[in-house]
């Protein structure tokens, strides 16, 4: 049974948006007055379900948008194959970043309920604004007609700042909400409590399954309308989408659990204390700091002998009393945080791969034969479903087959360590890249064959599903690396910290888009000098994506190498397991 806590008449009276959540000091259950309850497992995933609920509508809303973006900005906004790829990479590392923002204000200010109600309105607004901007006449249009070139020209500017001003606010809305609904999910199960634990674990299983599900169903049928029926009622389905979910999630209020706020110093001025005693204190004798470790307890060991000089932060300021001082615990804690980095950094190029599926991936469909029958032409957009499919179907194929029978193998309960996941997926990414470069150059080869290379607008007469299996390697990268990204940064910070973790977590595909943004402006600049086709032509028939591929498998390899050397010296948060 889940444990209560005892909450005052003033506390009574707060509403949830005034309360935050800090899992490591308090497991109680809070109504929506502030009252303590216990609830039976059905009430608590009734109150999982609303929060599932507008996860799953954000999803549909993001993909709805981000799928099909490098064809909107290539048709209606008339941008040129390189600007619009990198424009979309640009678009999504900032998505991807702005997290880390909205997990830092949501932890230590707002708390998550009140980060998710405001940046769901923000959301529905930026939606609005895309769907209105999809009703006026598109720049492309307007070059068929007599309008002064100056006119077409200030009229699509003044279109293309708008258009990104809606992009960019449907960033800032993901901002607050990616982070924190999966977090405020999972507190709604006491992972303290035994049973509940139980929950929690099969919450986060139900999540990704809904999270990959719900585009899979929906992404492709919105993709059809853009392309077939319309930009309007394409961005004007996700955005009535997101606005019921949100009045849903407003109704489940009553429902959910709401931890209070800890008294203690938050985790944010703890870590921020050790990293400035530690600068403070830098030219303190090893003997001076050897005295605190021992009166602390410190015996020195493989885990704590890294890092070692944030230690320094253990001896108080020159006549200060000892209440400045900094405990072992929190200088851990900040140790825990900094090993954090190595393990970043090195799965950015991960990130850079996965942001191609969204872009060059759908270009090089456009190109294809894509029809079924007589008159359906499959949207080039949703071949990405392929990846959320395997996904889906992986998942179950991993957690029943792979799990026992590397289990089997290593004695490990998860059968890999955390990194190990997240090092496998690396490698079938690689595969991924060497895969589209193969069928890229296949492309290529026919589009010369049939003397289609000056004629863009031409189709190739190669089936699209030659680039499923490139999706397919894509979604079973993600059930190693994605998942196991998530699950390392939402485990190896401190507990109060989970929402900034996951957006960490995030802000590894961030990083990526944005380089993968300026990696294509780079090579697009240097391939076209002396009059030369760029690897990012207008025309795919003269480009030579297939390159950016092999390089791109290149640096992967580099990336994997990197990645293991850093993992096997990495000492876990918990369990102390190493790769």
């Amino acid at each position: 049974m889940a444990a209560t806590i005892t909450v005052s008449p003033n506390d009574a009276a707060e509403t949830p948006l005034l309360l935050t959540a800090a899992e490591d000091t308090v497991h109680g259950v809070v109504d929506f007055k502030g009252r303590p309850i216990i609830r039976s497992k059905h009430g608590r995933w009734r109150s999982a379900s609303f929060i599932i609920g507008v996860e799953l509508a954000e999803r549909i809303a993001y993909y709805g948008v981000t799928s099909n973006l490098i064809s909107y900005l290539t048709g209606p906004l008339g941008q040129s194959t390189a600007a619009a790829a990198a424009n979309v990479n640009a678009w999504n590392g900032v998505a991807s970043l702005l997290p880390v923002l909205g997990a830092v204000i949501a932890d230590s200010i707002l708390g998550r309920y009140r980060t998710i109600v405001i940046s769901s309105v923000i959301y529905v607004l930026a939606l609005g604004l895309l769907t209105f901007l999809a009703v006026l006449p598109s720049s492309s249009s307007l070059k068929n007609t007599t309008i002064s070139k100056d006119l077409l020209g200030s009229s699509q500017s003044i279109q293309n700042f708008a258009v990104f001003f809606a992009l960019y606010l449907i960033a800032l809305g993901q901002s607050g909400h990616k982070p924190c609904v999966q977090a405020f999910g999972a507190d709604q199960f006491d992972g303290q409590d035994p049973e509940e634990s139980k929950s929690k674990s099969s919450f986060f299983n139900w999540w990704y399954l809904g999270v990959c599900l719900g585009p899979l169903l929906v992404v492709s049928f919105l993709n059809y309308i853009q392309d077939n029926i319309g930009w309007t009622l394409g961005f004007g389905i996700p955005c009535i989408i997101m606005m019921i979910a949100l009045v849903i999630f407003l109704l489940g209020s009553p429902t959910y659990r709401y931890s209070v706020k800890s008294e203690e110093r938050s985790a944010f001025s703890r870590i921020g204390r050790v990293f400035a005693a530690a600068v403070r204190n830098r030219n303190t004798k090893q003997s001076v700091i050897d005295v605190k470790e021992e009166a602390q307890g410190f015996y020195p060991s493989h885990d704590s002998q890294q890092l070692r000089f944030l230690n320094k932060a253990l001896v108080s300021p020159t006549g200060s009393d000892k209440t400045e001082e900094c405990s072992m615990s929190e200088v851990e804690e900040a140790k825990a945080v900094l090993r954090l980095f190595p393990i970043w950094v090195t799965s950015i190029v991960y990130g850079i791969v996965f942001s191609q599926s969204s872009t060059f991936f759908t270009k090089q469909g456009l190109t294809m034969e894509r029809s079924i029958g007589s008159s359906f032409s499959v949207p080039p957009s949703s071949l990405q479903s392929f990846i959320s499919l395997t996904i889906v179907l992986f998942i179950p194929i991993y957690d029943r087959i792979f799990v026992p029978t590397l289990r089997s193998i290593t004695g490990k309960p998860a059968g890999l360590t955390i990194l190990q996941r997240i090092a496998t997926g690396m490698f079938t990414s690689i595969l991924s890249m060497v895969i589209a470069a193969i069928v890229e150059k296949k492309r290529l080869t026919t589009a010369l064959e049939h003397g289609l290379i000056d004629l863009p607008n031409a189709t190739v007469p190669m089936a699209v599903w030659w680039l499923v299996p490139q999706y397919v390697l894509f979604g079973v990268a993600d059930v190693f690396t994605m998942v196991g990204l998530q699950e390392f940064f939402y485990d190896q910070v401190p507990t109060e910290l989970r929402s900034v973790g996951l957006s960490l977590y995030l802000s590894v595909f961030g990083t990526g888009s944005l380089l993968s943004s300026l990696l294509v402006s780079i090579i697009d600049k240097t391939t076209s000098r002396n009059g030369q086709d760029s690897w990012f032509a207008n025309n795919l028939n003269r480009a030579h994506l297939d390159y950016f591929y092999w390089l791109l498998a290149g640096l992967s390899t580099v990336e994997i190498v990197l990645f293991v050397y850093f993992a096997k010296s990495y000492v876990y948060k918990r369990n102390r397991d190493t790769i």
